[in-house]
């Protein structure tokens, strides 16, 4: 066998070996499981190559606990 660092090569493999599976067993452990139910009856509807977007906007008021502002608001449509 040959030895590096005072460690056989043998040994040494099992060292990695050991830590990469007790990293996979604790990942395992901490990670929460997210699951997407897509939503039943919603269709995305893309407008076609040609279509144009049309938008308008405004200056409107806002009042807020620290007084009123004015705060810019758009609004788009495809046609």
């Amino acid at each position: 066998m040959t030895r590096l660092f005072g460690i056989t090569a043998a040994s040494a493999a099992v060292l990695i070996a050991g830590s990469a599976l007790a990293q996979t067993g604790s990942d395992r452990a901490r990670r929460t499981r997210i699951v997407i139910i897509p939503q039943q009856g919603y269709t995305v509807i893309e407008p076609p190559p040609s279509a144009r977007r049309y938008c308008r906007s405004w200056l409107a008021q806002e009042y807020r606990p620290s007084g009123t502002v004015i705060v810019p608001r758009t609004q788009c449509r495809w046609q």
